[in-house]
């Protein structure tokens, strides 16, 4: 059984993007990106010897920090509140 289902996707697009088909926007991709990384760092917390997996998720981190960078330079208002809204600075 997969973790990310097609109906989760729709859910992640549909809270943060602007449509459940809103699979495009910046919000709707670091959103994904950041539900991925969570199930990822759950999963190498119990195996710590994963290092495909570890790379992987490494990858998609400096994937989503470029989207944030992105969306940093083209509109502040919106880069401040996925940040928010997905908690992803302390």
């Amino acid at each position: 059984m997969a973790y990310l289902t097609a109906e989760k996707k729709q859910e992640l697009f549909g809270q943060y993007g602007k449509s459940n088909t809103d699979t495009g926007s910046p919000e709707s991709q670091i959103a994904l990106f950041s539900y991925r990384i969570a199930h990822l760092t759950a999963h190498l917390k119990n195996n710590r010897h994963d290092f495909g997996t570890q790379r992987a998720m490494l990858r998609m981190i400096g994937k989503r920090r470029q989207l944030l960078e992105y969306l940093k330079a083209v509109d502040i208002e919106r880069y401040r509140a996925i940040v928010k809204k997905l908690n992803l600075r302390k």
